[in-house]
């Protein structure tokens, strides 16, 4: 079966086929940090994480690069703001962010490029832009001339005249079109910068990913991934200076983008007070459970977070590893391939998450009503195996039960809301026994009815 990806560039899902055969180039716009992850932060890194181990399930070679933003106006905010230095404020939120996607089971990219480390290369690319005369200098700026471009707006589907309007562009007396976005823009004593042709400045936000990808990963590569957010103008921009940089070159193949989070159906926001942070959700739920909460939706699609979601991930997990605990005895032997077939189909078409989450909850109910131990041991494989391409089932079931339960149960309380259920089925009240049943299972207890009692027991 091919790898189907959905490339926004044509609104159409693609067979994705790289340039190189034996190598897959992909680039992943990276955080700004200026401040801790939230689980909007964390949706495109655990997405690409998971294309990237499907990435490297199927080809021999794969380059995946994800940027830190270390140089931005907020961040220079930032640091007015606290008095602590640039370096001091990304250091501390690049350290962060490191520890907050361990915690959600994503790998580590190949590279992790800072824009600082690529003044010289974001200079070169500025300097050949104007050769080319794709951008000009005014008032200590350059800027790309958008109208030199005439394919600008194919990524967006946006037309030139209605670019401005509600967008990030900045309109200004000195550009020749209002649509002309920054190269390089001039630093003020207090404010970070360096030597270059135009004087002393620093680099436009998308002039900086292009800079970067040139560097690491060439002139063109396969998969450029980010936000929807980024798709204007960012990633726009990027094709229009990245193209006219290498004179008509393809920038990239496959661009490929995940959907919004919101809380609760609202806009994440700091004036709502709804912003939701990965490092605040840890203490109440385990990171795999986070990271299953943040594949409940198809990446292209809005994912709600809602505050019941952790605690329905991590109920579905209980399921899984009481199945994986259930199989312990079972051999280590190789995934047969056909067990998992269904699972891989699903992922390769299009990353179709909740499509493959219930192949993997197939394949756990065909592994408890394995008998032979022939079988057990080649479901326990093929649990594993789609596992791992989620970035699922990583720990054992002893260390998953025994960190997500810490506590013994309150057998008083358990008890109470048992009898509690029975008066409620006795009195027809359904309903309320339905919210009693869901809150013993939220506490990690199943309940069992006969026709004048209830048994109860833990799922863990």
């Amino acid at each position: 079966m091919p790898l189907l990806l959905t490339n926004t560039l044509t609104r159409k899902k693609e067979t994705f086929v790289p340039s190189n055969r034996d190598l897959v180039t992909m680039y992943v716009c990276g955080p700004t940090v200026y401040n801790f992850a939230h689980i909007g932060n964390a949706r495109p890194a655990v997405v690409f994480d998971v294309l990237y181990r499907l990435l490297k399930r199927r080809f021999s070679r794969v380059i995946y690069a994800r940027n830190f933003t270390d140089i931005d106006d907020k961040i220079n905010a930032a640091a007015k703001e606290t008095g602590q230095t640039i370096s001091e404020i990304t250091e501390r939120y690049i350290k962060a962010y490191h520890k907050d996607m361990a915690s959600l089971g994503v790998q580590v990219p190949d590279l992790e490029p800072r824009v600082t480390d690529h003044i010289d290369d974001i200079i070169a690319m500025v300097e050949r832009l104007i050769a080319y005369e794709h951008a000009y200098l005014a008032e200590g700026h350059v800027l790309f001339h958008v109208p030199s471009y005439p394919a600008y707006g194919a990524l967006s589907g946006r037309l030139q005249d209605d670019m401005v309007a509600g967008t990030r562009v900045e309109v200004a007396p000195f550009k020749r079109n209002p649509a002309d976005f920054v190269l390089w823009k001039p630093s003020s004593s207090e404010l970070p910068g360096w030597e270059s042709p135009w004087g002393r400045g620093r680099p436009g936000w998308h002039i900086e990913c292009s800079a970067m990808i040139e560097k690491h990963l060439g002139e063109s590569i396969d998969i450029h991934g980010g936000g929807q957010d980024l798709i204007f103008p960012h990633h726009e921009n990027e094709i229009a200076q990245g193209t006219c940089a290498y004179k008509g070159k393809a920038y990239c193949q496959h661009w490929v983008h995940n959907g919004f989070v919101t809380v609760e159906g609202k806009k994440m926001s700091k004036s709502l007070g709804n912003v939701v942070l990965v490092r605040d959700l840890l203490p109440m739920a385990s990171g795999e459970a986070i990271r299953f909460a943040l594949l409940g939706a198809h990446y292209r699609q809005p994912l709600d977070w809602h505050a019941d979601g952790l605690a329905q991930a991590t109920r579905s997990l209980d399921r899984l590893y009481a199945v994986l605990r259930d199989l312990e005895d079972a051999a280590d032997v190789s995934c047969p391939l056909q067990l998992t077939m269904g699972f891989v189909t699903a992922l390769e078409d299009d990353l179709n998450f909740p499509k493959a989450i219930a192949e993997l909850f197939k394949i756990a109910k065909a592994a408890r009503r394995a008998m032979r131990d022939e079988d057990r041991a080649h479901y326990k494989a093929a649990l594993l195996s789609a596992g791992s391409l989620l970035g699922l089932l990583q720990q054992t079931p002893a260390k998953w039960f025994a960190d997500t339960y810490t506590e013994l149960p309150d057998t008083e309380e358990i008890q109470r809301l048992i009898n509690a259920r029975l008066n409620a089925r006795a009195a027809r009240d359904y309903a309320k026994a339905d919210q009693i049943r869901d809150k013993l299972a939220d506490m990690g207890i199943a309940v069992q009815d006969s026709q004048n009692s209830s048994v109860w027991q833990r799922t863990c």
